[in-house]
């Protein structure tokens, strides 16, 4: 099993989407502000250990579900986690099934994403230092594979692969839209998981998403049309999954070997070193150092 840290670290994070506000187990728990040259994250980060394995989890939303879709502060997230040591990443997030094989209550494993966001900012590299990550597979495979082991060992109706099609929100989707996705090919609808998978990639960390459905978005005649008030009924059903879905999985996302995730950034900034500001160098120091060691720029 890989070395669990000290108190102070975590190998593993949990990104906890609507509904998911902490981690049912979690002891010796101690909370975190994290200070990120990015802002701040969306709450304090909760270190503890579940069943001997160091966790760090993080409310996306904020606990009390204060933060919308638009307004998280990704960057400081993710860079939050890396921070603390944290290497691979799992995100909840409730979404909207496009298909009807997806039913409410499934849990889905999705592989691939569509990125129709419009606000947000969707890398660390700008302001002088320039980097191209490969993202064609945005799923670690190694996390995929130990989730969907977890899924169906306690019993849930999991759908490997497919596709997470992110909108910006906070709106649902009109109908027009709905079905153009499903035309599209989307699994999935939700408004959270980018530019967060892009994010993590960026820096270097292994990501997966447990998308938990909560409804049919307004695409299905035969369904009422996506309220909150059904999402709600849904989704506390899919927590109480999901909580006991990450805990039977921890023991092999811990044990997940190295992988191409964590060299992403080997080939992939373009910046001749010495050209690089001084001062946006220093801001993604934790990022670059391993493929840029000891440069300082020049401005």
């Amino acid at each position: 099993m890989a070395s669990q840290g000290n108190a102070a670290s975590a190998d593993i994070g949990i990104i906890g989407g609507s509904g998911l506000y902490d981690i049912e187990g979690l002891r010796k728990v101690k909370e975190r502000s994290v200070k990120t040259p990015f802002g701040a994250p969306s709450d304090k980060v909760m270190l503890g250990e579940l069943d001997g394995i160091r966790i760090a989890f993080l409310s996306r939303h904020g606990r009390g579900h204060r933060i919308n879709p638009s307004e998280i502060n990704y960057r400081a997230n993710i860079y939050a986690l890396k921070s603390l040591g944290v290497r691979r990443v799992i995100s909840v997030s409730a979404v909207g099934s496009m298909k009807e094989s997806i039913k409410p209550g499934d849990v889905v494993l999705p592989d691939q994403f569509i990125d129709l966001t419009k606000r947000r900012v969707s890398t660390f590299f700008e302001g002088g230092i320039v980097a191209h990550v490969a993202f064609g597979d945005p799923v670690c495979a190694s996390l995929g594979a130990a989730l969907l082991d977890a899924a169906r060992t306690v019993g849930a109706s999991v759908h490997q692969g497919g596709v997470y099609l992110c909108i910006e929100g906070p709106q649902f989707s009109t109908k027009g839209e709905s079905r153009l996705y499903r035309q599209w090919g989307a699994s999935v609808i939700g408004m959270t998981n980018l530019p967060e998978a892009k994010l993590a990639r960026e820096a270097e960390l292994c990501y997966a998403t447990v998308a938990l459905a909560t409804d049919y978005d307004c695409w299905h005649e035969t369904e009422e049309a996506v309220t909150v008030e059904a999402i709600l009924t849904t989704l506390r059903q899919n927590v109480v999954l999901a909580k006991r879905l990450l805990r039977t999985a921890m023991p092999a996302v811990a044990d997940v070997k190295t992988c191409s995730c964590q060299r992403a950034l080997q080939d992939a900034i373009i910046t001749v070193p010495d050209r690089m500001p001084v001062l946006r160098r220093r801001k993604l120091a934790l990022l670059m150092d391993r493929v840029v060691p000891g440069k300082k720029g020049i401005r």
